[in-house]
């Protein structure tokens, strides 16, 4: 029997385990995979996250890996094809601002202005140290209105913080969690202030 001690928010569950002793909080510096997981946060939105994680691997393929190239020149008909595949989160909306995403995402990479770089800013290149309490601050309002600005949907304060969480932009391990250090230290040590 497993007795780690892990954020309250874990179920007992093996996905959300696994999730999050492997995945959430690891500062992600890929442009890619940050892009592919604000994109999984957005289809979240008014869900659990547990059901975004049980469809991950059929959005990849719906979403051909979340490579923003291809997902850039999905037609009308990749639209009618996505709102007729049950293994994902079918939603016109959620699936309409992803290739929107997509055309964001490589407008800036072909402009110079890297994913990565661009997200970590706001943070001089430093996780924050994380509360544990929020769901949202002040800085995901503004990395929000920075993203709306750029056309992003699905892109408000909660789901941006969501976002945070989940990518390592803020460690937001419970003090008590056996993954606060360990996140930590793959970082260089927290950075105070959300």
């Amino acid at each position: 029997m497993d007795h780690k001690c892990r954020c309250a928010w874990v179920s007992a569950r093996p996905l959300m385990q696994d999730y999050h002793d492997t995945e959430w909080g690891v500062p992600e510096r890929d442009s890619r995979r940050l892009w592919e997981t604000l994109m999984l946060e957005g289809f979240q939105a008014g869900l659990s996250w547990e059901i975004v994680l049980r469809k991950r691997v059929a959005f990849r393929e719906a979403f051909a890996g979340f490579d923003p190239r291809k997902v850039a020149v999905f037609t009308a008909e990749d639209i009618e094809r996505l709102m007729g595949n049950a293994g994902i989160i079918r939603s016109r909306a959620k699936i309409e601002a992803t290739i929107r995403g997509a055309r964001i995402f490589n407008a800036m990479q072909d402009a110079g202005d890297d994913f990565s770089a661009f997200c970590w800013s706001f943070t001089d290149g430093r996780p924050l140290e994380g509360s544990g309490y929020n769901t949202e601050t002040e800085l995901s309002r503004t990395i929000s209105k920075t993203l709306k600005k750029r056309g992003f949907k699905f892109v408000g304060p909660t789901i941006v913080y969501a976002w945070m969480q989940a990518v390592g932009i803020v460690n937001d391990h419970a003090p008590s969690c056996f993954r606060k250090s360990e996140v930590e230290n793959m970082s260089g040590g927290p950075r105070h202030g959300t």
